[in-house]
């Protein structure tokens, strides 16, 4: 019988306009009301998920910087994974010299470079140039999307990281140009200290070895005293693949990657057809038939 549900955001319970239905905001009060744990599972970062649900009424634990973090619903940061700072500086100055977008997570702030937008703005005018053939729009608005987070810090260097109080949780790059992200992700995947995922085509995300969703998870289930045959997730990429292969129960949505989809025990309605609404209904009313049974 399920007893918490992990939900990934970006391409889960956000829609293509990055936005909750309210079909989806509904199923999460209604596993509430049932006594059932949600606990929101993201890339992103605690203070940004908070700015997401402000206006819901909807309190949940937040697993955020792809499980180097986690907050209770009141925003007390429960548990966390920090980079090594030598570390996170390093890969920084790394990217900076390959002239990579990039984002660094921190306790109460994302640090970003000044020039971010025109660094991605002037890809998309080299691959319109490349390929004259690209729909550009679809470039334009993935970048966009980019900037839609709360709690921007913007930087002129990595040396003002350095001199920042803070630590730090998750470093995301984000480049339209896929033999420059390859090159990247290569770079990074020989470091034994750095686990790299990947939330979209566009990017990958570099996290202490030890901090994944499905890691974080695991954490927030034993606190709960939770077995994992008793939960459940829903996602749609890669950075979700860690949780989605340990819990009791497990969905892709229909969006998700092919490999995300293989994973899964089943696969539910896209994020613009209120895939998790529909995941989250039939997990409830396979916990009422449960205990109808056993009562």
């Amino acid at each position: 019988m399920v007893k918490l549900i992990a939900v990934d955001l970006d391409g889960t319970l956000l829609n293509v306009n990055c936005r909750i239905s309210e079909k989806n905001l509904e199923s999460i009060r209604r596993a509430q009301s049932h006594g059932v744990e949600v606990v929101i599972a993201t890339g992103r970062a605690h203070f940004d998920v908070k700015d997401i649900f402000k206006n819901t009424g909807i309190q949940t634990w937040i697993i955020g910087a792809n499980g180097a973090t986690i907050h209770k619903p009141s925003g007390e940061r429960f548990h966390s994974v920090p980079l090594n700072r030598e570390e996170a500086l390093t890969a920084v100055n790394w990217l900076e010299k390959e002239e990579f977008y990039y984002e660094v997570f921190a306790d109460h702030a994302i640090f970003s470079p000044h020039h971010g937008r025109e660094l991605l703005d002037s890809e998309i005018s080299k691959i319109k140039s490349r390929y004259p053939d690209i729909e550009p729009g679809v470039l334009e608005e993935s970048a966009a999307k980019q900037f839609q987070q709360t709690g921007y810090s913007y930087i002129e260097s990595s040396l003002e990281l350095a001199a920042a109080d803070t630590a730090f949780y998750n470093i995301l790059a984000f480049s339209f140009d896929k033999e420059k992200l390859e090159k990247g992700r290569l770079t990074f995947m020989g470091n034994k200290k750095l686990t790299v995922v990947s939330s979209g085509d566009h990017n990958f995300e570099l996290e202490h070895r030890n901090a994944s969703k499905g890691n974080a998870l695991k954490i927030v289930a034993d606190h709960f005293k939770i077995r994992m045959a008793d939960t459940a997730a829903v996602g749609d990429s890669f950075n979700d693949l860690s949780m989605l292969q340990i819990v009791g129960k497990s969905a892709a949505m229909g969006n998700a990657h092919p490999e995300i989809k293989a994973a899964c025990h089943e696969v539910t309605q896209s994020n613009s057809e209120d895939g998790v609404a529909h995941f989250i209904s039939s997990l409830l009313s396979y916990r009422q038939k449960t205990e109808t049974t056993v009562s």
